[in-house]
């Protein structure tokens, strides 16, 4: 026969493992949730549509656009706007979700003469494991230790004045 206080030791024992285990589930489940992030200058379409060519000048798309992330290296008429999010999950490496590469080409005036989105698609290029055979001799700690006996020059009796 079980007494109303052992009745409510294990009450309290069950309540007390049933909060632990729900406290333990939702830090696990939290610990699951990816990571978020936005890299780089990734536009809102509103932003682009805004841009009209042959209208806007540099200077406008500074204002709609913020600065450029970079420019064509040998073209300083062409921006590129880069933008990339990622998700990471628990200890894993970041992976892109989405990526946006916007160029836009200004005449020699500084008014835009193009504006394009680029394609994103990239290519899985295999690393390749092998080695750079290099010149010289490959030699061990021991060659080399024991190659050096010998090459010193000896005393010469003039050392000791």
């Amino acid at each position: 026969m079980q007494t109303k206080e052992t009745d409510m030791a294990t009450y309290r024992l069950n309540k007390t493992l049933l909060v632990t285990l729900s406290a333990a589930a939702i830090i696990s489940a939290s610990a699951c949730t990816p990571t978020q992030a936005t890299r780089g200058n990734f536009l809102e379409d509103r932003q682009i549509e805004d841009v009209k060519v042959g209208e806007h000048s540099r200077y406008d798309i500074l204002q709609y656009m913020g600065s450029p992330t970079a420019t064509a290296p040998f073209n300083e008429n062409k921006w590129y706007y880069i933008g990339q999010k990622t998700e990471k999950h628990g200890i894993l490496d970041h992976e892109v979700i989405e990526e946006q590469v916007i160029a836009v080409e200004f005449d020699d005036k500084g008014i835009v003469s193009k504006i394009e989105r680029l394609d994103t698609e990239r290519e899985d290029i295999p690393v390749n494991k092998n080695k750079t055979s290099t010149s010289g001799n490959e030699v061990t700690v021991i060659q080399q230790m024991l190659g050096n006996l010998g090459k010193f020059n000896p005393p010469t009796p003039d050392a000791g004045r």
